[in-house]
């Protein structure tokens, strides 16, 4: 199994930051743009060895230090479309046939934009680069979650903000940002409106604070999915016995968005051989394998892929496991999750496994 063949089988990812992933070049032609001087570097490659050395800092806070530079250069609606469009080509290159994108919205309105028009200008990106990928020969879809800042006092307003979007691609809502101070219950009221409304939301919860914002996200919230949520192996004995939570999240199939790189690089994990994916897999939670920023962890998900294959001696049966687990996770409408698991996922597996 080698990165060429991972490439080209199918991938599904559900935790991808817009303002993490953008292309180098794409930094450097749009600060050019408008302006801004504060880049560390104008050549690609020193710009993108830079975003990965500031973001193997070990620190959370550190890690999220690094985006005041992408979101700077994401203040106008061609250029929500442009990075936004680029992403779905990145991935469809990259074997990802269903991804969703979260971003959020409130933090680019320097520029005068409405939520809305910011919206809208991500989403005409999204439908742009589906397009882009078909005629390339190449099927992606694309949904989006919309985010509010759990720092920030807008999570109700911008959970109305992804209902009212929910039938042009909005798929779900999520909150994200350092979770140390800023516990889940803080917005309580947008989560309890989201419930009302039926609409589907996750949590970034148990990334650097532990097992109580995994609880408080699940118990007090009512989360779908956890975002990262790699400390519930807090909650499991080296014996492999689960606690109270750990089983609950394992019984209800509660889903979790793990970034293997991405939790090495921030300190939840000490390395990929030694990340919890490896325990939880065997316990049969429902894991999935996801990229979380691409530019500030230079990764993939054939690179995820690829490490874990490494890492824990993962066949290709194993890397449709995490698959079928994502696609199943999704935001979508159940038989529209279940034609891309039989039509595109299981038949190219099949091959593969030949």
């Amino acid at each position: 199994m080698d990165d060429t063949a991972i490439r080209r089988a199918p991938k599904v990812l559900l935790h991808d930051h817009l303002d993490g992933g953008l292309r180098p070049e794409t930094i450097i032609e749009l600060a050019a743009e408008i302006g801004y001087l504060a880049l560390p570097s104008t050549d690609p490659v020193e710009l993108a060895a830079w975003f990965r050395e500031a973001a193997d800092s070990g620190s959370l806070e550190r890690y999220l230090e690094t985006f005041a530079h992408t979101v700077a250069v994401m203040q106008t609606a061609a250029s929500l479309t442009r990075v936004a469009r680029e992403a779905v080509e990145d991935l469809a290159d990259d074997g990802v046939v269903y991804a969703e994108i979260r971003w959020a919205p409130e933090q680019h309105v320097d520029s005068g934009l409405t939520l809305e028009q910011i919206v809208a200008a991500v989403l005409a990106g999204f439908r742009a680069g589906e397009q882009a990928a078909v005629q390339k020969g190449q099927q992606i879809r694309v949904g989006a979650i919309v985010t509010a800042m759990r720092h920030a006092a807008r999570s109700l307003e911008i959970a109305e903000l992804a209902v009212t979007f929910r039938d042009d691609g909005v798929v779900g809502f999520d909150i994200a940002g350092a979770e140390a101070g800023f516990p889940p219950t803080r917005h309580l009221d947008a989560f309890e409106y989201l419930r009302r409304e039926n609409f589907h939301f996750t949590i970034h919860a148990g990334e650097a604070f532990g097992l109580p914002s995994i609880w408080e996200a699940i118990q007090w919230c009512g989360t779908d999915r956890l975002g990262h949520g790699v400390r519930i192996v807090d909650d499991i004995t080296a014996g492999g016995k689960l606690g109270l939570l750990a089983a609950y999240v394992r019984d209800k199939r509660i889903p979790l968005e793990m970034c293997p790189s991405s939790n090495v690089q921030t300190g939840a994990a000490e390395s990929i051989a030694e990340h919890p994916i490896g325990l939880l897999r065997k316990l049969y939670f429902r894991v999935t394998v996801n990229t979380d920023n691409r530019l500030m962890s230079g990764t993939s998900m054939t690179r995820e892929m690829s490490l874990l294959a490494e890492a824990f001696g993962y066949g290709w049966a194993d890397l449709q496991w995490f698959t079928v687990n994502a696609m199943k996770s999704a935001f979508i409408p159940f038989d529209e999750r279940l034609e891309i698991i039989n039509n595109q996922i299981k038949p190219a597996y099949a091959a593969l496994m030949a």
